[in-house]
C-alpha cells in the first residue's frame, strides 16, 4: 500500500482532499450543488475531446471546466439559474459523446475519465495538480470575506458594493479549477460526492465558519486516504468508496446534529434574592433612637418629661399647689 508506485497516489489523493473539502464548504453553503454537479460532466467532455487529439488530458479538464462555469454564470444572470444549468450540461455532454464516438481508446481509459483511476497517477500529473490546488487555495482566501458575506447576507453584501453576479462568476471558475483537479482521482460521476458529502456532514457538526470549512477539508481528506486504502485491499474502484464513505460522513453528522437538537435544554436558575445583610453594626440595639419607644427624642426618657410643669398634674397653673383649694 505504501510502495514507490502509491507515493503519488497518496500525495495527489491528499490535495485532491482539501481542495473539494475547502471548496465544497461553499458549495453546501451557496446552494450550488446541481452547478457542482454539472461542471464536471463539462471536464469530462474536454478529457474525451483531448484524448481525441492526443494531448494531456488535464488541459482538456480545465478548458471544458471553465468555458461550462463561465456558460452557467454569464447566462444564468439573465434567466433561471437552474434551466441555464441543465442545458450547459446537456450541450457538454452531447459534445463528450461525440468526442467518444470518434475517440480509438481503449475502454479502460474512458472508464477511468468517468469513475477515475487514481492509483495510475503519474509523476508527470503531480505537479499540474498540486499547481491548480494552490491556485484554487489562494482564489479562496482572496474572495474569502466577500464570498462569505454575499453567500450568507445576499442583500447587505449588494449594500456593501459586492456585486453578486461577479461573486457568482468567480466562484464557478474556482468550481472549475477544482474540477479540474480532482476529475483524475474520483471521475466525472462521482466528484459530486466528495465536494458535498464532507462539506455537508462538516456543517452538521458545526456552524462556525472557519471550524466548518476546515473540519470539511478534514472529513474529505479521512475519505479518500480511507477509499485508497479499501480500494488497494479489496481491488473494487475508488470512486465507489468515495461515495460511499462520503453519503456516510453525512448520515453520521445529521445524526449527531439530531441527537443534539432533540437533547431538552438545563431548567433556567432563578436568579438569587438578596439577602438582608446582618452583623452588629445593623442591629436594632444599635440603630439611633432604639433604646424604646422615642427614645430619640430629646427629653423621651419617661412620657411628659420634657414638658414644663408636668412632673405632677395640674402644678403648671397659678394656684394649683394642692387639690381642692378654693379660691378667694
Amino acid at each position: 500500500m505504501f510502495a514507490g508506485f502509491m507515493m503519488n497516489t497518496w500525495a495527489v489523493a491528499t490535495i485532491v482532499a482539501v481542495v473539494a473539502g475547502v471548496v465544497g464548504f461553499f458549495v453546501v453553503l451557496r446552494g450550488s450543488a446541481f452547478a457542482a454537479h454539472a461542471i464536471p460532466k463539462g471536464a469530462f467532455a474536454g478529457a474525451a475531446g483531448a484524448s481525441l487529439l492526443g494531448i494531456s488530458t488535464l488541459a482538456g479538464l480545465a478548458v471544458f471546466s471553465l468555458l461550462g462555469a463561465l456558460g452557467i454564470g454569464l447566462l444564468g444572470r439573465r434567466g433561471r439559474r437552474d434551466v441555464v444549468t441543465a442545458l450547459t450540461l446537456v450541450v457538454l455532454l452531447a459534445l463528450g459523446a461525440a468526442f467518444l464516438s470518434r475517440s480509438v481508446e481503449y475502454e479502460p481509459e474512458i472508464y477511468s475519465l468517468l469513475f477515475g483511476e487514481v492509483l495510475g497517477v503519474s509523476t508527470t500529473e503531480l505537479v499540474p495538480v498540486a499547481a491548480l490546488g494552490i491556485v484554487c487555495i489562494a482564489a479562496v482566501t482572496a474572495l474569502y470575506r466577500p464570498l462569505m458575506l454575499s453567500s450568507i447576507l445576499p442583500e447587505i453584501a449588494e449594500a456593501k458594493g459586492v456585486r453578486g453576479h461577479r461573486m457568482e462568476i468567480c466562484f464557478l471558475i474556482v468550481v472549475a479549477l477544482a474540477t479540474a483537479m480532482t476529475v483524475p482521482v474520483v471521475g466525472a460521476l462521482l466528484i459530486f460526492s466528495l465536494m458535498i458529502g464532507p462539506p455537508a456532514a462538516a456543517r452538521s457538526f458545526t456552524s462556525r465558519p472557519a471550524g466548518a470549512m476546515f473540519l470539511s477539508a478534514a472529513i474529505a481528506l479521512a475519505t479518500v486516504w480511507a477509499a485508497i486504502a479499501s480500494s488497494y485491499l479489496y481491488n473494487w474502484p475508488v470512486g465507489f468508496f468515495v461515495g460511499a464513505f462520503g453519503a456516510l460522513s453525512y448520515g453520521i453528522g445529521r445524526a449527531w446534529a439530531t441527537r443534539h437538537r432533540s437533547r431538552p435544554a438545563p431548567a433556567a436558575t432563578p436568579p438569587a434574592q438578596p439577602q438582608p445583610l446582618t452583623g452588629p453594626a445593623l442591629s436594632p440595639a444599635s440603630r439611633p433612637g432604639a433604646g424604646g419607644p422615642g427614645a430619640g427624642r430629646p427629653g423621651a426618657g419617661r412620657p411628659g418629661a420634657s414638658r414644663p410643669g408636668a412632673s405632677r398634674p395640674g402644678t403648671g397653673r397659678p394656684g394649683s399647689g394642692r387639690a381642692g383649694t378654693r379660691r378667694v
